[in-house]
């Protein structure tokens, strides 16, 4: 078999507990210099893109804001339309909810980063599930979570339906003034279920036809959207097997759709540790988790389970010995404390009754490891590894530092990935589509979809 290049991309960390904040050479979270900083040294390593998340509310904890979440966050487009100017090849991924936004003026920003950018854009296709959110659009909690990826679906569905309404053909007779343009470009019209819309699109056609498509979700809606819609799938699976299983499932969903295998990537969010030797690296990695995972964090993390105050607890003793008030809770705008928090709670008991863990030692584990720990050398071949055995095409590197998490990755591994041969040394293309290697999307349509129709 060909060996498989590896694709990589950058994640500008923030919320949950990701960053060190304790570390001296943590910088802002929203200082443009940080968002420069590492979009240009993910450039240097030849990264495929740039992945921002988005917060459309600052998370609470106890009826006020959450002490350890990031007071405030710019807007994704408007960060990553400024990133194109300083950067040259380097693909500009953004999440925009597709709950409380409108295709036209989604679509529209879209289409005008991948006309600034030169054709480097992307969209993660995320939803919303809680009325908390909602709150601050003037359609709180008005959609049913049953709904929500009906509503991306036809969300993404008119967004695709709107850059078609132009074709390659449809261009300014005037490039300077931008004047007249071909009868009929840009003329849309739908109807359907969560939208009714129609008119002429004022955007022309950008240089990927459609920005990339991201998606995240890993319940079986979600997996079946990426299989029908995406073009590179945000997975959570970083353990080898658990990947290959991701793997074979969602690829495997492709071929209904009528598409490839080679049609969308799957990548895992991963986050790396490197020493000199593998015993030292070990040693930061343990390090990093206790600075990741503070006292205060450990206790704000069990207090979202167990719906109660637990600040009188100690984060070095054991769990708390009452039971968690399963009513509204604490905690509002994190997902993780969605579930059946009793379920939790007991499990969390039994783990930490078997293993004799402490809250915070608790909260280590249950909220995960570093992905990837050794020397650069060890580093690079599990990355290999894992992307030869179908287990992943590609990882989203998620630093620990911002903005200068990348730079022991950049500098040390990436050489070793072009060495084995299996990770470009330039970019051979200048479009995100060409570094991701996917095709095109279909031309335009001739002729607008009638009403009721299902625009391709």
């Amino acid at each position: 078999m060909p060996v498989k290049q590896v694709h990589l991309a950058a994640h500008f960390p923030g919320v949950n507990n990701t960053t060190v904040w304790s570390d001296p050479r943590s910088g802002s979270q929203i200082d443009f210099g940080s968002f420069v900083s590492l979009a240009q040294t993910a450039e240097r390593g030849r990264f495929d893109f740039l992945f921002l998340a988005e917060g459309l509310r600052l998370r609470e904890l106890k009826g006020g804001i959450h002490d350890l979440d990031v007071v405030g966050r710019p807007e994704s487009l408007t960060v990553l339309s400024a990133l194109a100017g300083v950067t040259t090849h380097l693909g500009l991924a953004a999440t925009v909810n597709s709950t409380f936004n409108e295709p036209y003026e989604v679509a529209r920003r879209l289409a005008t980063l991948d006309h600034l950018s030169g054709g480097r854009a992307a969209w993660n296709v995320v939803t919303s599930y809680d009325a908390f959110t909602g709150e601050n659009f003037r359609r709180g909690g008005f959609l049913d979570e049953a709904d929500r990826y009906t509503r991306a679906a036809e969300f993404l569905q008119v967004a695709r339906l709107l850059w078609d309404s132009w074709s390659a053909d449809d261009i300014p007779a005037d490039p300077v003034t931008g004047r007249f343009v071909r009868r009929g470009a840009g003329e849309f019209h739908h109807e359907g279920r969560h939208f009714d819309v129609s008119g002429r699109f004022n955007t022309p056609r950008g240089p990927q036809g459609h920005p990339v498509i991201i998606q995240a979700g890993d319940s079986a809606e979600g997996r079946e959207f990426a299989a029908s819609d995406a073009d590179v799938i945000f997975s959570r699976h970083s353990r080898l097997e658990d990947g290959r299983a991701f793997y074979k499932d969602v690829k495997g969903r492709l071929a209904k759709y009528g598409r490839r295998p080679e049609d969308l990537k799957i990548l895992p969010a991963v986050t790396y540790v490197l020493g000199d030797t593998e015993e030292e690296a070990a040693e930061r990695a343990v390090e990093i988790r206790r600075a990741q995972v503070s006292p205060q964090t450990a206790i704000t993390y069990v207090e979202g389970i167990w719906g109660r105050d637990l600040s009188a607890y100690d984060p070095n003793g054991p769990l708390p010995d009452i039971e968690p008030d399963l009513g509204e809770g604490v905690s509002k705008g994190r997902a993780q404390f969605r579930g059946d928090r009793g379920a939790i709670a007991r499990k969390w008991r039994a783990q930490a009754e078997e293993r004799g863990l402490s809250i915070r030692e608790l909260v280590i584990e249950v909220t995960g490891r570093q992905t990837f720990v050794g020397t650069a050398r060890t580093v690079a071949d599990q990355i290999d590894e894992f992307v030869q055995s179908d287990a992943a095409d590609g990882f989203v590197f998620v630093p620990h530092l911002t903005p200068g998490g990348l730079d022991d990755l950049v500098d040390h591994v990436v050489p070793l990935l072009q060495e084995k041969g299996v990770f470009r040394s330039d970019y051979a293309g200048s479009t995100l589509r060409a570094h991701l290697g996917l095709d095109a999307p279909h031309p335009g349509p001739a002729a607008m979809p009638r009403a009721g129709e299902v625009a391709s």
